[in-house]
């Protein structure tokens, strides 16, 4: 194995995309660094770009010069989402209170994903929203919108975003009430950019007001960064150091779950108090090291909080001494892949052994895995586990679409090779 220790994953994806739908609406410039140029995001600022916001892309950073709340334009052709379900989830919101329609297309894999979660909400606040059997396109009619006080049937971070950009156009207070917190990256933009809004309780009041541009950068993608956190965890003798990660707690579960398994992870933060209040995401540096793992029960709460890295963990949990029970993770089924079928032929190809019944994942372990296969993959995340999954394997688990990771991390076999190689 190679010895390098220092790691810097790409900038987070999630907060982004939230950056640039903040800054495109926002009075003043706005100069995003760290900028995390993948597919996904890339699909959030040229929709942005047909919208009439002017967006400098260079390499490491974006320049955006804002609108105003009402200064968008009605595009001259569809919007293209690509295959990102969060660029169409967030410009829906955005949309559906501009006086002029839109029509947000995706490409295939997008095609399938389920997009009435934003539709009921979305209508209950007057917007006009047509779905093709619930799935895309979406048709976007704009409308007067009012505030409305909505619980979440699911904990979802992309449907809350929605309502609460579509609240900046609403006449009134929106209230939103989360039945497990989902990350909370909006509601940190939105307080960055100085729009009021008041949090506790798992409840979200927003008070609409037009966004003011404000600077930041853009810390490491802790979903980025999982797959070395684990092969860490996993391989003696080995440690790594992911520097400037993000530290969000409703991203930590992932983490939490592996200390609780046994690995020896550690971080420190590097931003200060003040600035977090002020909507800065918190982040930090993450220290790793071999452990060996044991099993755990993960409950139906806990999900949202690592809902990306599920998946890992379940690899993880094949290599602990015991059973390890996962419950209420359905929601896997609607990613890019459905992931539980996904992550099911992935450890079963490989010689695994894993069982999925009653909406609950059930992993004895340890196990070896014989691996001798080939993983043809369109989702990102199944890639970048089957990498994981090749380093414990006796022989090799080769990934046939490796540029699907282009989705979310186009150098991550390159970044991956540097560290870990058999």
């Amino acid at each position: 194995m190679i010895k390098n220790s220092i790691y810097m994953p790409p900038a987070d994806k999630s907060i982004t995309h939230r950056a640039l739908i903040l800054a495109a609406i926002s009075k003043g410039k706005t100069k995003i660094s760290n900028f995390s140029a993948c597919q996904d995001t890339l699909a959030t600022a040229y929709c942005l770009i047909k919208l009439g916001v002017k967006i400098k892309l260079e390499k490491n950073s974006a320049t955006v010069y804002g609108k105003g709340l009402y200064g968008l334009k009605k595009s001259r052709t569809s919007l293209t989402a690509d295959n990102c379900a969060a660029t169409m989830r967030l410009l829906s919101g955005l949309l559906a209170g501009q006086n002029f329609n839109s029509v947000i297309n995706g490409k295939k894999i997008l095609s399938r994903r389920p997009m009435k979660r934003i539709e009921e909400p979305l209508t209950l606040m007057g917007a006009k929203i047509q779905l093709s059997q619930g799935k895309p396109p979406i048709k976007i009619s704009g409308a007067p919108l009012k505030a409305i006080k909505y619980k979440l049937p699911i904990a979802s971070a992309q449907v809350k975003s929605a309502v609460l950009l579509a609240g900046l156009y609403a006449n009134g207070k929106t209230l939103i009430k989360e039945i497990y917190p989902s990350r909370n990256h909006t509601e940190n933009m939105l307080r960055l950019f100085k729009v009021k809004i008041n949090i506790g309780n798992n409840k979200i009041i927003l008070n609409p007001r037009e966004p003011k541009a404000a600077n930041l950068k853009i810390p490491g993608d802790i979903s980025s960064a999982a797959p070395f956190i684990l092969s860490t965890c996993l391989i003696k003798e080995k440690s790594i150091v992911v520097r400037n990660c993000l530290l969000n707690p409703t991203r930590m579960g992932f983490i939490k779950i592996l200390k609780k398994m046994g690995a020896d992870i550690s971080f420190k933060n590097k931003n200060s108090a003040d600035k977090i209040k002020t909507g800065h995401e918190p982040y930090g540096d993450i220290k790793v090291k071999y452990g060996k793992l044991k099993p755990v029960i993960i409950r139906k709460s806990a999900i949202p909080s690592m809902i990306d890295e599920i998946p890992l963990i379940i690899l993880a949990a094949t290599q602990s001494k015991g059973t390890t029970k996962i419950y209420g993770a359905d929601e896997l089924k609607y990613k890019e892949s459905d992931r539980i079928k996904s992550i099911i032929a992935l450890i079963h190809g490989a010689g695994g052994k894993i069982k999925y019944e009653n909406k609950t994942f059930t992993i004895q372990g340890p196990q070896k895995l014989k691996g001798g296969v080939s993983i043809n993959t369109s989702d990102h995340r199944i890639a970048m586990i089957a990498a994981v999954a090749n380093l414990l394997s006796e022989k090799p688990i080769k990934t046939i679409n490796k540029n699907c990771v282009k989705k979310s991390y186009p150098g991550f076999f390159s970044d991956f090779n540097k560290f870990f190689r058999k």
